[in-house]
């Protein structure tokens, strides 16, 4: 059907070339090699590569920002990046684990799960560890149950709404249950406090409920709850107060904004469109706040321009078409749910960070996924992708259980007609 590259480029009979004349077909020859490396790995390509590249790129700008950081608190400058190699090698793991363990399984471990997780919450504030004026963290600091939170909540809510999916229109099983799932978690992870995680985790269930088929009315009933809680949120809490006022100053005059953001537009203007090159920024030494975490995009701002900061927008915003691919082709609407939850999670969690730096939102403490230093975020989100791979290898697999079941129908069918045939022409040599 289709003529080959060498064909494509000949010289048509007038004696002219048609250099265009191959290029649609060898785009779908890609496309088509991709996808049968896809059935082959029962994985989506793409989405991995988009991973490994982010991670390697992360661990690249992880070390320029915080070498100097790391010597400054620790004594030693390779202190974060270490113990970030040691929370990836964790990740892969449980990645690759979750890339081959069935994503139905989900359905019976949801409550467990969310119970356990609601015991870490609880027992963050018991125990107490204040670290930079917020109690969110346990063993150490090396783990934050608020991170974990927003994981399991996409699993719990993806398995739940799934099972009521014929009666979500009922207010009391479908938005009083929500309201009060997501009110318990969120007010736990508010009082920490950590605004960002309870703001994340009320937009996925919000999202989550419309994509299981919740009643428009009762989605707007949501939105409008939502707005008046974050009105008065902010009204009540110093925090948020403080963050709002310095974002409107922000957008007024960039001069008047939060000092964290003044040194992170600085690391913009630094780095021009190219950047002042890998390890050579200046803001990350002169009192940029915490540039291994919050304000790592600064210093991929600074270090490779606006080129590379794009480049990073870019990204990301492939991996939540790939994300939201694999949920359109998910086998069924529990794997649509999961799907979409993960890619509208880590999208939502790297836009926050990249928007604030430039203070196009008031300031949240999100960190940017698979790229700033944090254990408990690099193994959640890793996970995260690891269930995503795992939608899209049943994917793969249902497409191919379908085919063998076609092709089976078919071959039943002229075997079915091969043997009837002979019989009507003996029957016909009888009857005559």
């Amino acid at each position: 059907m289709f003529r080959t590259m060498g064909e494509g480029s000949k010289l048509s009979g007038a004696g002219q070339a048609q250099p265009f004349a191959s290029r649609p077909r060898a785009a779908a020859r890609m496309m088509t090699a991709a996808r049968q490396h896809s059935a082959r790995l029962g994985i989506d390509v793409p989405l991995l590569l988009i991973v490994l590249t982010l991670i390697i790129f992360g661990l690249v700008m992880l070390y320029s920002a915080s070498y100097d950081y790391s010597l400054t608190w620790y004594g030693d400058s390779a202190r974060i990046f270490q113990r970030q190699l040691i929370w990836l090698a964790i990740g892969l793991v449980v990645s690759t684990i979750l890339v081959i363990w069935d994503y139905h399984s989900w359905s019976k471990l949801a409550v467990p799960m969310i119970v356990t997780t609601l015991v870490g919450l609880v027992a963050v504030l018991l125990v107490n560890n204040v670290r930079n004026n917020a109690v969110r963290t346990l063993w150490g600091g090396s783990v934050q149950p608020s991170e974990a939170a927003k994981l399991v909540i996409i699993i719990y809510l993806a398995v739940w709404l799934f099972s009521k999916r014929d009666q979500l229109s009922d207010i009391t099983l479908g938005l009083i249950p929500l309201g009060l799932i997501l009110g318990l978690f969120g007010g736990l992870i508010y009082i920490q406090p950590d605004l960002s995680a309870a703001m994340t985790i009320f937009m996925l269930g919000g999202v989550l409920f419309f994509l299981a088929g919740g009643d428009l009315r009762q989605i707007a009933a949501v939105v409008i709850i939502g707005l008046a809680a974050g009105w008065i949120i902010v009204q009540v809490s110093s925090t948020g107060s403080t963050r709002v006022a310095e974002y409107l100053a922000g957008i007024q005059d960039p001069a008047q904004a939060s000092y964290h953001v003044r040194r992170s537009l600085e690391a913009f203007v630094n780095g021009g469109w190219f950047g002042v090159g890998i390890g050579q920024a200046d803001t990350k030494l002169t009192g940029l706040p915490v540039p291994p975490t919050d304000s790592i995009f600064a210093v991929v701002g600074e270090e490779l321009g606006v080129v590379g900061a794009s480049g990073l927008v870019l990204l990301y915003a492939a991996m939540f078409w790939r994300g939201m691919t694999i949920a359109q082709r998910a086998p069924d609407g529990l794997g649509a749910l999961l799907a979409a939850g993960l890619s509208i999670w880590i999208a939502f969690e790297a836009f926050v960070n990249m928007a604030v730096m430039v203070n196009l939102l008031p300031f949240a403490g999100n960190a940017l996924p698979l790229i700033s230093a944090g254990g408990s975020n690099l193994v959640v989100t890793l996970a995260g992708i690891g269930i995503l791979l795992n939608i899209s290898r049943r994917s793969v697999l249902s497409q191919e259980e379908n085919g063998r079941l076609f092709r089976a129908v078919v071959d039943l069918r002229r075997w079915d007609r091969r043997g009837r045939v002979p019989r009507a022409r003996r029957t016909t040599g009888i009857d005559r």
